[in-house]
């Protein structure tokens, strides 16, 4: 293997959030002369290539193949529960077959594997097959530190597997139960492999870096990888609203985006609606298909009428370029990481709607550690009123102080994925990994990965 050049398989979770940090690490990888392979299941596949408009931007370094999730073609991928058993079922056995078919090419043997941390059953097939194995970690090293700790938990009974996440938010007890063993896999693979990388930096969580000195910060890829147009995209994209925000005062334009899986019911669909014409400001609205829970999405009578003169709704927005756009002044946002880490890097202060998972995590980060964004708040009947989506805007517009603070975290961020910085530094390091050109780190590796398997 060791002369073998480098070639990586990259195997994310299918959902948009896990893939398009990991193709932004693929483009690194490939900027560096390494070949990839990226992985996804046949139905993601189809949605990322389809709108993915600069394929030749990666050259012939980069190849997309694709396994089944166990799933029918016509079978709901929302649903967590029979997504994450079928994962588990099916996706072991056709990653192993995948591999083998392309290791009998002898020149383009696979030398390392990167695995979606959320997928750590990968890190089983890699090591059975005998393939160097690195976790990549999507979300904030805060969630992960709170999943690390969920084995204590259980020995101090504090839960047990039959037990609500502490941090899931799903409704339906056997979905609960399926990301459990996902989580529990997710563990096993942090104590399994020497190298378990974040889309993360220690300027924006230097107490979570602490507590875990086996995690290795090196983002936000986006601020250091920006493509021109971001691949990993399960939508299309539409580029004319930048020639609206173009228009636009500076500073002036609020940007709504609810990322890949948030839903409404109508009547808080309809209050946002509605806050958004209160707050008397330019608005730039992502309407995601599918985005309410009734068939159709309908808007207030006479909304479209009465905003069109500095209201736009599209159904997909190249978000990078938008929140880099000088018109935009603030993100209502449902707190993905990937979504938080584009903002903080542009400067922009948050509007808080978070809906599942490590999202609360993240706006209490924005809210109450960072302190450049405000939360939105329910009232008694569990909706977030056009009364209250007003006064917050004005309240965040208002307050100096938010977009300060903003600035300021987007200099700490930025410094930290350029030459010197501390990300920096992490990346250059583990592409030498996979380069192998860390003689050290490699002979810790397989140091490691033979103390697991001799404990099997």
């Amino acid at each position: 293997m060791a002369n073998s050049k480098p070639h990586a398989l990259i195997i994310p979770f299918p959902a948009q959030g896990h893939v398009i940090p990991l193709m932004e690490l693929a483009q690194c990888l490939v900027n560096q002369g390494v070949k990839v392979t990226f992985i996804n299941t046949e139905v993601t596949h189809k949605l990322v290539t389809s709108n993915w408009l600069e394929q030749e931007g990666f050259g012939d370094l980069l190849q997309m193949v694709t396994i089944p999730d166990g799933l029918e073609p016509w079978e709901d991928r929302s649903d967590i529960c029979k997504l994450t058993l079928s994962i588990l079922q099916t996706m072991p056995g056709k990653l192993e077959q995948l591999i083998e078919m392309i290791n009998h090419e002898e020149s383009n043997k696979i030398t390392h594997m990167i695995v979606d941390g959320t997928m750590g059953w990968a890190v089983r097939v890699a090591m059975k097959v005998g393939i160097r194995c690195a976790v990549f970690w999507p979300a904030s090293a805060a969630t992960l530190a709170s999943i690390l700790c969920i084995p204590k938990l259980i020995d101090d009974r504090i839960i047990d597997e039959n037990e609500k996440l502490m941090w899931a938010c799903l409704k339906d007890v056997n979905a609960e139960k399926a990301v459990f063993k996902l989580l529990l896999d997710t563990v096993e693979a942090y104590r399994v492999t020497t190298w378990f990388i974040c889309n993360s930096t220690v300027e924006l969580e230097q107490a979570a870096f602490s507590m875990y000195s086996q995690l290795l910060p090196i983002g936000p890829l986006l601020a250091s990888n920006r493509l021109s147009y971001q691949a990993g995209h399960f939508w299309q994209e539409d580029p004319t609203c930048l020639t609206w925000l173009d228009q636009q005062p500076p500073c002036s334009v609020i940007y709504i985006a609810f990322g890949s899986f948030t839903m409404f019911n109508q009547t808080q669909f309809e209050e946002l609606a509605h806050g958004l014409e209160l707050s008397n400001k330019p608005f730039l609205w992502v309407v995601r298909p599918g985005m309410t829970v009734e068939s159709t999405t309908a808007y207030p009578d006479g909304f479209i009428h009465r905003v069109q003169s500095r209201g736009r709704t599209v159904s997909w927005a190249p978000q990078q370029k938008v929140l880099a756009h000088p018109s935009v002044a603030c993100f209502m946002s449902h707190c993905g990481w990937n979504s938080t880490l584009e903002s903080v890097t542009n400067g922009l202060p948050f509007l808080c709607w978070p809906y599942f998972g490590d999202q609360f995590y993240n706006e209490t980060y924005i809210c109450d550690i960072w302190k450049v964004g405000l939360g939105l708040r329910k009232d008694e009947a569990g909706v977030i009123s056009r009364g209250e989506i007003k006064d917050k805007v004005q309240q965040l517009l208002n307050d100096k102080r938010f977009k300060d603070k903003a600035l300021a975290i987007k200099e700490s961020v930025t410094s930290s994925v350029q030459k010197g910085g501390h990300s920096h530094q992490n990346l250059d390091s583990f592409i030498k990994w996979i380069r192998e050109e860390d003689i050290d780190a490699k002979v810790q590796h397989d140091s490691k990965e033979h103390d697991f398997q001799r404990n099997q």
